[in-house]
């Protein structure tokens, strides 16, 4: 006899043109739960027939895959009259040799019956809008990195070593002097001390010398249409900052916080906040929090012997900007968390204590967003002057 802790729910198997739905409800005594199936389009007057649909039943809880950016939609509409539950679908996997659409909402719909489908994290909207931005702002770095590292290899394969001169080729001075290569106006030391700025006024010999090449009309359209794009994307890049800045307007006192902690710029606070949010009632400790985001390490043991400690995927946003923040700890000022991560590293590999940082890190901003607390820094001898402490108490 099933455990039902659940009278009347439904399960939606979300596609990109269709939501196949399964309502299963408890009928009156010992008789076998009541089945019904709809299929309905995934258009909004689709999803609002699907709400309605819903209702006439008097399903009280949902449940659907997280299939895609698909069941955004879906969520969107039915938030405000049901209770959802979100669940990955690696969690919620039916049984091999069960594979339609209909036996895949009757599954989902059966687990939520029962209360076992565990629940993926969805934020409130304005977070998710921050989400949205900082993702973002995330491929457009990178979109830029890689439309630069394109105009660098147009320069090397005509000849042009201005890299080898010049750090930062699309800096003010190094831009100046590539819209002289596509103009291809003669190279002369007049022409180029006109274009630099600062100390590479005194390599105009070094910079004259790494400027002759083979810029044939081919390659300067080439470098004219990459310079073009990174402009492009620059601009962009600006507009997605000021947008971020609004959002975070409400949020600044948390913003605040989270800079104190060593390793965590604006930059970082802002993808913290949109990955995780304020209210960390969501996450059971701060150790479910660490795992969600793929900081701890697993857990697979077979008769006695650990198999592995692999951590998970997990949010790979939110790990790799708080990696890039203990990395920037272990190379800056002694504080806690860097004297948190050496230790670490005495006995661990580089990337096991990045990782076991991170896990501080998220430790620290569950616990500050908890209690609505401030970052407490003890200093960078602290875990030594606990050990003597330790010491003389025994």
């Amino acid at each position: 006899m099933e455990d039902v802790f659940r009278s009347c729910c439904a399960g939606l198997d979300i596609h990109q043109k269709v939501i196949v739905a399964c309502i299963i409800r408890s009928a009156e005594g010992n008789k076998c739960p009541e089945k019904f199936f709809g299929s309905f389009d995934t258009t909004t007057r689709g999803l609002f027939d699907l709400s309605d649909w819903l209702a006439s039943y008097e399903v009280t809880h949902i449940s659907m895959e997280s299939t895609g950016v698909y069941w955004k939609c879906v969520w969107r509409i039915l938030q405000n009259h049901f209770e959802l539950q979100l669940a990955n679908p690696r969690h919620i996997k039916n049984i091999p040799g069960k594979k339609t659409d209909m036996k895949d909402a009757e599954w989902i719909a059966r687990l939520t019956r029962l209360g076992v489908v565990p629940t993926s994290f969805v934020p409130p909207e304005p977070i998710q809008e921050l989400r949205d931005l900082t993702r973002y702002r995330k491929h457009l770095v990178e979109d830029l990195n890689r439309e630069k590292n394109r105009g660098h290899m147009v320069l090397q394969n005509a000849g042009i070593k201005l890299t080898s001169v010049i750090k930062d080729i699309y800096g003010k001075s190094g831009r100046a002097l590539l819209y002289v290569l596509i103009e291809n106006k003669p190279m002369t030391e007049t022409l180029i001390l006109e274009c630099v700025y600062t100390t590479l006024r005194r390599k105009v010999p070094q910079l004259l010398e790494s400027l002759e090449g083979f810029m044939t009309p081919h390659y300067r359209k080439m470098l004219s249409l990459h310079l073009t794009q990174i402009e492009c994307l620059e601009k962009q890049l600006v507009e997605v900052e000021e947008t971020i800045n609004d959002y975070l307007v409400p949020y600044e006192e948390y913003v605040e916080r989270l800079e104190e902690i060593p390793g965590i710029n604006r930059r970082t606070a802002a993808v913290v906040l949109a990955e995780v949010g304020i209210d960390m009632s969501v996450f059971p400790s701060a150790g479910h929090l660490a795992s969600w985001a793929g900081a701890s390490p697993g857990n697979n043991q077979s008769a006695g012997k650990t198999r592995s400690k692999r951590v998970r995927k997990g949010n790979s946003y939110l790990k790799k900007v708080l990696a890039q923040g203990a990395l920037a700890v272990s190379q800056g000022k002694p504080n806690r968390i860097q004297a948190f991560f050496f230790r670490i590293r005495r006995n661990a590999s580089h990337k096991k204590s990045v990782v076991a940082t991170v896990h501080l890190l998220l430790r620290i901003i569950y616990r500050m967003f908890s209690d609505q607390s401030r970052y407490n820094e003890l200093g960078g001898s602290y875990l030594q002057n606990r050990k003597n402490t330790l010491t003389r108490s025994c």
